[in-house]
């Protein structure tokens, strides 16, 4: 489908049922409206191979149906000129220089949420480019994470969006850079060791600027025509623009879509916007085809791109959004966690300790799908959750300082949790240096911030350091497992000791502390004798001049038991702040 160049031309084809006849108009014939007429071939689509459209010629397809003569843009262009203008013909050849990255397991990613516009936009009076995001990897290497998803990069209507109304799901938005742009972005990015994940969107289109709509002329009840729903399921929150999931050339067009981007441009993984919208219409009354074909998109992507990730933002801890799709289930192979996000938010948000509830806390560390800790991707900041009317942690915590004593103790605690919890961290872009606020599409990104709270980033290099056991000393970190040996409900302290696989002197052991509340001995048990050393205290005053610095040394536990552990030690402990030990090796 689409325009296929080759050596002596280009060949066209498109799928348009209701048409009594199709034209080819470009540059390459004037757009002349009569030059180039299309053949019909079976099952409604068009085709015409042409000798004159050569790369980088821009084109339309004129379809006649009765009185009307309707220009479309190609629904398969690989590459347009905006969202209104024309396709371009695109040869797809680019110089991967050998590239062979393969994303790390899954138990061994930090995701970093990215939007193009505002990561590097600067000061311009344009949107952030593939070309100035790209000057921030090496600063994203250095930070440690190893995967970035991108918000939505399909081309979408005007120069500033989130991404998520799509226009043209094969084109890459021309503001950003188009498809060579990104492609050179994800080249760079393999070449620092970091993975790239795409946001799709899949369970709506548009609504805005879709030449898709009532494409070839033929519509029912004046809804969207043959790539869409026609009755009550075209109805979603962002218009009534749900694709049809139940027709064949629907169903190819969002599976060939997602294959496209592991194939073509060398993505390592894909994140579906809102699934339940696409498994649903309202949350509540089913769409079957919606789920078999995420569940045949999914198999093709595990089959073909094995290393690759797919993960579901479905928010409702539904386990068969995770089960195989030979059980029953989506076959995705990770989710966003509403069971871990949530609780955490609320537990660091609240103003008064009285009211910081631990069980939350529990809540969060234990929560999984399907019994796997990877099936979920934890975080306390996304770009869902730092607008419509939320904010950055820090500026929920004190909107009058959220980069005070408070907010900056309170957000690194929630940071805390995600880097050492079971799962899949990710943070959100700028969660690093206290970035405040809300997330706007034409507010970008202040990077003297990470200057001037180089503290913190530093917090979150060590923490993501821990999480991936880059220095051989917290492997545990790696692992699916969890006890939560202390709960104090009453001065707000949790301890839990992580593990992987089945051996015992890989355990990490971490204590936190939520209350504005210090401790020179405040007694925990431990599993062992050890010596068991500090790894990391939140409370040093390398990460910020705000915090007391207070002292935490290598402990030798005394064999009194604790918390039903064989072995015990009085720590010191700061306000709001962690300790993580691992056994001395």
């Amino acid at each position: 489908m689409g325009c296929i160049p080759h050596e002596s031309g280009a060949f066209f084809r498109v799928w348009a049922p209701h048409a009594e006849a199709v034209y080819l108009i470009g540059s390459f014939n004037n757009w002349d409206e009569d030059a180039s007429p299309m053949l019909r071939e079976e099952h409604g689509t068009w085709s015409l191979d042409s000798p004159d459209a050569k790369p980088g010629d821009e084109y339309r397809f004129l379809i006649v149906n009765g009185d009307q003569r309707l220009s479309r843009i190609d629904p398969y262009a690989r590459e347009v000129t905006n969202s209104v203008g024309n396709g371009v013909v695109h040869t797809g050849e680019f110089d991967w220089q050998g590239d062979s990255f393969e994303l790390p397991p899954f138990n061994e990613l930090v995701i970093y949420e990215m939007h193009i516009g505002t990561f590097n936009a600067g000061d311009q009076d344009s949107p952030g480019t593939f070309a100035l995001a790209a000057k921030k990897l090496s600063y994203l290497k250095k930070l440690g994470v190893n995967a970035v998803q991108l918000m939505p990069l399909a081309e979408f209507a005007g120069d500033y969006s989130w991404g998520y109304n799509p226009a043209h799901i094969y084109a890459v938005e021309s503001a950003y850079g188009g498809p060579d742009g990104l492609k050179r972005f994800v080249r760079l990015a393999h070449e620092h060791g970091i993975g790239v994940i795409l946001d799709v969107v899949y369970n709506h289109f548009g609504p805005s600027d879709l030449d898709i709509w009532q494409f070839d002329g033929w519509s029912e009840n004046g809804k969207g025509g043959i790539y869409f729903y026609n009755d009550w399921r075209s109805t979603t929150p962002w218009g009534d623009t749900r694709p049809d999931y139940g027709r064949g050339e629907v169903r190819a067009y969002i599976h060939d879509n997602a294959r496209m981007w592991l194939r073509d441009y060398h993505m390592d993984g894909l994140r579906y916007d809102m699934t339940l919208y696409i498994r649903t219409v309202n949350g509540g009354d089913e769409i079957p085809e919606g789920w078999s074909l995420a569940q045949w998109v999914n198999s093709t992507l595990a089959a073909e791109f094995p290393k690759a990730i797919t993960i579901a933002e479905d928010l409702q801890n539904n386990d068969w959004i995770t089960k195989p799709e030979e059980f029953g289930g989506a076959g995705f192979n990770s989710q966003w966690d509403a069971g871990f996000v949530h609780p955490v938010r609320d537990v660091v948000q609240v103003a008064d300790d009285a009211h910081r509830s631990m069980d939350k806390v529990c809540g969060a560390l234990l929560h999984r799908y399907n019994h796997d800790a990877f099936e979920r991707i934890i975080y306390s900041e996304s770009h869902d959750e730092v607008a419509n009317g939320k904010q950055r942690v820090p500026s929920e915590i004190d909107p009058n300082d959220p980069t005070g004593f408070f907010a900056q103790k309170r957000s690194t605690l929630a940071a805390m949790l995600m880097f050492t919890a079971p799962g899949i961290p990710m943070l959100f872009q700028g969660q690093e240096f206290l970035r405040n606020g809300w997330f706007d599409d034409g507010n970008p990104i202040d990077w003297d911030q990470a200057q001037e709270f180089r503290g913190i980033v530093r917090m979150y290099h060590d923490l993501i350091n821990l999480r991936l056991n880059r220095d051989g000393t917290t492997a545990g970190l790696t692992g699916q497992h969890i006890a939560i040996t202390h709960v104090n409900h009453l001065d707000k302290v949790i301890v839990f000791t992580r593990w992987s696989g089945d051996c015992a002197s890989n355990q990490v052991l971490v204590v936190m502390n939520f209350a504005n509340k210090s401790w020179d001995d405040y007694r925990v048990g431990f599993p062992g004798p050890g010596p068991w050393k500090v790894r990391f205290n939140s409370d040093a005053k390398v990460y910020s001049d705000e915090f007391d610095d207070t002292p935490a040394d290598d402990v030798t536990p005394e064999g009194r038991g604790w918390d039903g552990l064989s072995h015990s030690a009085g720590l010191p402990l700061a306000p709001y702040s962690a300790l993580i030990f691992s056994c001395e090796k």
